[in-house]
């Protein structure tokens, strides 16, 4: 792996005539990803579970890309049926060259499910993206050379990663389902990365680094909100540095499918974006596919990404 050298959002080549998609665009990441690509020329649909904070964002990207084209998608990751209606509207009659698995929350404090009975934070980080995917993409397909990126974090590397108990039944710890959720959407991408092998599509996972972006808000403890903003401060990026790696991901020449990145500086907490270390085993085509079939009983929407369509029958 060769690393990249200052690379910054000033490098984005013209991006005029591409469509980028990215969930959880309302606010952090997702957001200043839009406002980068925007600026670049690019036509953007944000994803978001509330018209209003959608709104809210597009006009925030209109204001810094005076004239950029943006649409909005309300999109429930913790609703099966909220994913297969938005995805469907956009696989239709859509084009999407840039696909970003933004969206995620995090420190759940107690266990909770998502409308159809699946864990929280592995339902909307990783199974809700996988639903997604699966529904949208013919709208993908119709890319000459599509992109898709999936943002993970540090926390994929956490020995508490491991995916067994994958709906935490026996055992829910908050951090620990956010590390399972993130390591997940590795091993999703690398598996889509060799389903896709032999098409246009390139399947690429990053990780922002350390940044204030609206998933600490779930932490509720006296000490959490005492930390939080003096960590923001001494330990961690920015919001827009935060956004580089998806960046890189999205549109440099040098982005190989099935790569891994993340910031190069203060041990991969922020700078330019780099090759970054995956999970222990997070590229064993084994677990990918036992990762992948997992997804498809868990949600009942099976996903053939060779075929070049979504099969939308039942499971067997």
């Amino acid at each position: 792996m060769t690393t990249v050298n200052h690379w910054t959002p000033d490098d984005i080549p013209d991006q005029t005539g591409r469509t980028a998609l990215i969930t959880g665009a309302s606010s952090g990441i997702g957001l200043e990803t839009a406002r980068a690509l925007a600026r670049h020329g690019a036509r953007v649909i944000l994803a978001g579970r509330s018209q209003t904070r959608l709104d809210q964002a597009a006009d925030a990207v209109r204001a810094t890309a005076p004239g950029a084209r943006t649409h909005t998608l309300v999109l429930d990751l913790a609703d099966l049926s909220s994913i297969r209606d938005a995805a469907t509207r956009i696989a239709e009659t859509e084009t999407v060259d840039l696909l970003f698995n933004n969206a995620g929350v995090m420190n759940l404090p107690e266990r909770r499910t998502t409308r159809d009975g699946l864990e929280m934070t592995v339902g909307t980080n990783h199974l809700g993206h996988f639903a997604f995917n699966a529904h949208l993409w013919p709208a993908v397909l119709r890319s000459p050379a599509p992109r898709v990126i999936t943002v993970s974090a540090i926390a994929a590397r956490w020995p508490t990663g491991r995916l067994d108990d994958l709906m935490s039944q026996k055992n829910y710890r908050p951090m620990t389902a956010y590390a399972k959720s993130k390591r997940a959407n590795i091993i999703y991408t690398l598996e889509l990365a060799r389903r896709t092998a032999n098409s246009p599509v390139t399947a690429l996972a990053v990780h922002p680094g350390s940044a204030m972006t609206g998933l600490q808000q779930h932490g509720t403890s006296p000490l959490n909100r005492l930390l939080t903003p003096l960590a923001a401060r001494l330990l961690m990026g920015s919001t827009q540095g935060a956004a580089w790696p998806s960046l890189h991901a999205a549109t440099s020449p040098h982005a190989q499918t099935g790569s891994f990145t993340g910031p190069a500086a203060r041990n991969q907490t922020t700078g330019t974006p780099q090759p970054a270390k995956l999970p222990t085993g997070a590229d064993d085509p084994a677990q990918g596919r036992r990762l992948w079939e997992t997804s498809e009983q868990l949600t009942g929407v099976p996903f053939n990404p060779e075929a070049g369509t979504a099969d939308q029958s039942p499971p067997a």
